[in-house]
């Protein structure tokens, strides 16, 4: 089983400038994503014990030729999947970590659709380059370094530290894909690749591009000057260029 091999990254840096707007935030998508998967981890284990296989990966692994043949569902399917406790512990850790700051940033939508269609981007990639079956939430968390990376580099004038943070994000990647290339390692670096171009394609034109406003107290305040609207935008045009890609393969095949 190629099982992706899990990331952490620095959460996102408070702005330096005037504050955003303070208030509570629960970051609600990142704890349903994390108990989503361990849900499903858990159900994988209980398959495992109850029938000796586990189905769900049997059934939802990145498994080239089964969507080739129709289970495009494999695409998405593996981002909730793992292959061993380190694999989904690893991997959760980077999502707790990282996943809070992005999604106050994000906005809970346009956070969800960067989580998919980073996940997606790098299952088609994985489809295209690497013969081998792989899961793991890898694909996601990489395309969520990558617009960790893009908020960072686009809003730097309100971030402290922006070009330190920059390098620990370029560090975390290198090192990533370095031990990827081990010998005897079964990491989907296509994968990996693919969720960084696949969350740097939705990040750069539909991520959060911050000024300062003013609130009705004329107090200042950060303020997205994109909004999400556009982020559904992207996020179709990605869909359809990589449903494109899958089709023209299986045509091709």
């Amino acid at each position: 089983m190629n099982a992706q091999q899990p990331d952490s990254a620095p959460a996102s840096s408070g702005p330096s400038g005037p504050a955003r707007q303070a208030s509570a935030f629960t970051p609600l998508v990142t704890y349903v994503l994390l108990g989503f998967t361990i849900l499903v981890y858990i159900g994988q284990n209980l398959s495992q014990s109850m029938y000796g296989v586990d189905l769900l990966t049997v059934y939802g692994a990145k498994v080239n030729q089964a969507i080739l043949a129709g289970q495009l569902w494999r695409l998405v399917t593996p981002i909730f999947l793992h292959g061993s406790i380190a694999h989904i512990g690893f991997n959760m850790y980077a999502l707790f970590i990282l996943g809070p700051g992005l999604e106050r940033a994000y906005g809970r939508t346009r956070y969800l659709l960067l989580y998919f269609i980073s996940g997606i981007a790098g299952n088609v990639v994985s489809f295209y380059f690497s013969p081998y079956a792989s899961i793991g939430a890898s694909t996601s968390l990489f395309g969520l370094v990558s617009a960790e990376a893009v908020f960072i580099y686009r809003n730097r004038q309100f971030v402290r530290q922006a070009r330190s943070l920059l390098f620990q994000l370029g560090l975390i990647v290198v090192v990533n894909l370095f031990f990827g290339l081990a010998p005897g390692t079964n990491i989907d670096n296509w994968g990996h690749l693919g969720g960084l171009v696949g969350g740097l394609a939705f990040a750069w034109p539909g991520g959060p591009l911050l000024s300062v406003g003013m609130m009705p107290t004329g107090q200042p305040v950060l303020m997205d000057r994109t909004g999400g609207s556009r982020a559904w935008v992207v996020a179709l045009v990605e869909t359809v260029v990589l449903v494109g890609l899958v089709v023209l393969r299986m045509v091709n095949a």
